[in-house]
């Protein structure tokens, strides 16, 4: 099944305890830019259990109207089910969606059900006519691709911080309220069984100040300096993979390919290398302080501010210093 003709974008926005995930609302913004330039409409599609306040949070964003269908449906693959019965009906030639894990999962069925092209990770968007360029990292990040997808609808998920919030507070918009049914005898995800995971919450996508700790912070002791630079900047803690597997912090802590696609407004890397894998994770931070005893780190090509020395030295005074600044 495929569109042969369409207007207006079709933003997915995706939900964390009903209320709007941060690239979500981000990706409104840019939608609104684009479909303006075009005399088009953003319409928010919403699944959620109660997704009224989510709704208005993505008209507020952005987006001209919201339709909502109330869901405590979690796959994957229902979900993109029944967002491709919402395009089917409303025609967009475009649908975004955040890169997050979600995300990523119903995109591509998404796009498998109108025979489409998705393009993923993508750090920019310009209309060209009727079509749309995406701008995407590949090989590791090293390289921007350039990629235009000729399908209708054309449909990609963002990278969260490509884009800055716009929100405009009481702005009003029609909420629309759809009934989706998706039978059983069509999905092929059967849930098992539902394991809580135990660990530490943590939001890193929606974070201002991150700050990470890499292979050089040496050990499990040495790595607290970093939660204790994050609790004094009011951030959160990031880590590389070395870090993870040395079990240093838990696993949703990692930035980069293998872990969380982060852009706060802060980054600070501390005996971190800057390997590509752990780069691409967080080039589109908006300020990058890192901190290495090597100064031929890769990590001090792509900072804005370098510190060569030990990290185990150099925190306490930064942790210090800081704390200092806040009592003053």
């Amino acid at each position: 099944m495929s569109l042969t003709e369409g207007k207006n974008i079709l933003v997915y926005v995706e939900t964390a305890g009903d209320a709007p995930v941060g690239p979500a609302l981000e990706i409104l913004a840019k939608a609104k830019e684009l479909a303006g330039a075009k005399g088009e409409e953003v319409i928010a599609a919403v699944l959620a259990e109660a997704p009224e306040a989510a709704a208005q949070t993505a008209i507020e964003a952005g987006a001209d109207e919201a339709v909502v269908v109330k869901t405590a449906e979690k796959r994957p693959e229902v979900r993109a089910a029944m967002l491709a019965k919402l395009v089917e009906k409303y025609t967009p030639s475009l649908v975004l969606a955040a890169a997050t894990q979600e995300g990523k999962d119903v995109t591509p069925l998404l796009a498998q059900k109108f025979e489409a092209g998705c393009a993923v990770d993508v750090m920019n968007i310009v209309a060209d006519g009727d079509q749309y360029v995406f701008t995407c990292p590949v090989y590791g990040g090293n390289v921007l691709n350039d990629v235009v997808l000729h399908t209708r609808p054309a449909v990609a998920t963002v990278r969260g911080g490509s884009f800055s919030k716009s929100i405009e507070a009481g702005k009003a918009g029609k909420i629309i309220e759809e009934t989706v049914e998706i039978t059983e005898e069509s999905v092929f995800t059967k849930i098992a069984n539902v394991v809580k995971e135990i660990s530490e919450a943590v939001n890193l996508e929606d974070a201002d100040v991150i700050v990470s700790g890499g292979r050089g912070m040496g050990s499990k002791e040495n790595f607290a300096l970093v939660q204790q630079l994050a609790d004094v900047c009011g951030g959160v803690v990031g880590a590389t993979r070395p870090a993870i597997e040395e079990e240093w912090v838990g696993r949703s802590h990692q930035v980069g390919q293998s872990g969380k696609i982060v852009a706060p407004k802060l980054y600070i890397a501390c005996g971190v290398s800057g390997a590509t894998q752990h780069v691409s994770g967080m080039i589109g931070s908006g300020y990058i302080i890192a901190i290495n005893k090597d100064e031929d780190a890769p990590i001090f090509d792509i900072a804005d501010v370098g510190i060569i020395g030990d990290a185990m030295k150099i925190l306490p005074l930064m942790i210090e210093e800081i704390k200092k600044i806040k009592e003053a």
